[in-house]
């Protein structure tokens, strides 16, 4: 128990992290969709990729506390491994939503904590290891 206490403080602070990012996401997307009147794909992807380099740059300072020098390898892992989750997330929710006939954000709300299981474990392995 006492050797998974720091990996749980870990996950704990992955999640406050992935919150902070989807307030820039959500931000981000709204100001360049509804204020700049851009795209709204191309206001998603840029809301994307702005959350996935903050929520990388925390966690490389404050959840995993890093000190490994190659940062655009370290950038480009937790990106793959981000962008991966983001297709995990709409599978799982095509097949709970739209194959299984779930409520759409019971559906959401499972493949955001399958997602963050994903994504967390993934890049304590490879990203932060």
């Amino acid at each position: 128990m006492e050797n998974l206490l720091p990996i749980l403080l870990k996950l704990v602070k992955f999640c406050v992290v992935g919150f902070s990012g989807m307030i820039v996401d959500f931000g981000a997307t709204w100001l360049c969709k509804e204020k700049l009147r851009w795209n709204k794909y191309l206001s998603n992807s840029l809301g994307f990729i702005l959350a996935a380099s903050n929520n990388y740059l925390w966690n490389r300072l404050w959840t995993f506390s890093s000190v490994d020098s190659n940062i655009t390898r370290q950038w480009s892992s937790f990106l793959l491994i981000s962008t991966i989750g983001l297709g995990l997330n709409n599978l799982i929710i095509f097949l709970l939503h739209g194959k299984l006939h779930l409520n759409f954000y019971l559906s959401k709300i499972i493949a955001i904590v399958c997602v963050t299981l994903w994504n967390f474990s993934m890049n304590y392995l490879f990203t932060f290891r």
